[in-house]
């Protein structure tokens, strides 16, 4: 069933424009109209490794796979969802509206950006804020996490680090460690913690959001409404870190609310593409199953499995061989399940 979106609104009674996201072929091109900025800008964050950044390679097929995406002169545009990409090292490197032209490549940041456009009677901003190669069991550990043992040996908490095999607590400004290995020896450095990634990204984000109206024209309120998370190919390689992933989900989603002043915001991530659901004993299916059994704790939780959307050969590990069609199809999926779980708020 296609019901128009006006109608939807009508029927609800809600700010959503929808019971449930719009499937790909049903999606609308856009508009061109900017949203009701007398409402607070929706916020939805991205965040995880470098499944989330843009590897997918923009081609011609993306029009006639994704109608929505094709415009008279090129690529569509919305001028009602911002799209907005920050890194540590890079800074902020996407301030705009949501669009592929000029782009060589994208990320699932265009489809999230389609589907909560359209479900979403309301400014939209996709705010993203991640780095590759990085482990929720390390390097994203959220703040609130103890130290833990895994197979008999001790595992940093929050803001702590090992150095010569002691775990040590990491003190902003004050701390630090006598390099002992390769050009770091003898040389005095601050040292990497765990958590330090978490720490660094949600700081990016925030001074995205303290600055609103640079990134997104016009706004002067906002919510943080959603979390989207797509991560997991470093946490795999290290059995503490995927035996302990549900519970560190928890924690994460927790702490970002904390963080972002969203206690009602959900949480929507994705197992790893190559993953298959049968799979309960690698590293990414015990990965995928902590997100299946997170997402059933709490109707303010979702989860998509994403091999079945996989466009062509690959895995994360390989940037699932730079196929913009997973890419997008993962978003489209990220997209409307966020809606789903937006449609009771």
């Amino acid at each position: 069933m296609n019901i128009p979106p006006k109608n939807l609104a009508a029927l609800c009674g809600l700010s959503l424009l929808a019971t449930s996201a719009l499937h790909a072929a049903d999606l609308p091109k856009p508009d061109g109209k900017p949203a009701d900025m007398t409402k607070p800008v929706q916020v939805f964050l991205i965040m995880g490794q470098s499944n989330t950044l843009e590897f997918g390679n923009v081609n011609d097929e993306l029009k006639t796979a994704y109608p929505f995406l094709a415009a008279d002169d090129g690529w569509s545009t919305r001028q009602d969802v911002r799209n907005v990409s920050v890194m540590v090292g890079k800074g902020v490197y996407r301030n705009e509206w949501l669009t592929v032209e000029g782009k060589n490549k994208i990320g699932i940041e265009i489809g999230v950006g389609h589907q909560l456009g359209n479900a979403i009677d309301a400014p939209v901003m996709i705010l993203k804020s991640a780095i590759g190669n990085r482990s929720l069991g390390w390097d994203l550990l959220p703040p609130g996490t103890p130290r833990y043992t895994h197979d008999g040996k001790e595992q940093p908490g929050y803001r702590e680090y090992e150095d010569g095999g002691k775990i040590l607590s990491y003190e902003p400004g004050v701390s630090k460690v006598i390099g002992t290995k390769g050009k770091s020896k003898g040389k005095e450095t601050d040292p990497w913690y765990a958590g330090k990634q978490y720490d660094d990204d949600v700081a990016n984000a925030k001074k995205i959001l303290e600055d609103l109206a640079t990134h997104y024209p016009g706004a002067t309120k906002y919510e943080v409404a959603g979390i989207i998370w797509w991560q997991g190919d470093k946490d795999m390689r290290n059995a503490a870190h995927a035996a302990n992933y549900e519970k560190h989900l928890g924690l994460l989603l927790a702490a970002l609310r904390k963080d972002f002043n969203a206690p009602d915001a959900r949480f929507v991530s994705a197992s790893l593409g190559q993953t298959d659901e049968s799979d309960t004993t690698s590293g990414h299916g015990q990965i995928l199953h902590a997100m299946k059994n997170f997402a059933a704790s709490s109707d303010k939780i979702g989860f998509v499995y994403s091999k079945p959307l996989l466009g062509g050969p690959g895995s994360s590990s390989g940037h699932y061989s730079g196929n913009a069609k997973t890419y997008m199809n993962v978003g489209l999926a990220l997209g409307e399940e966020m809606a789903k779980l937006l449609k009771d708020k």
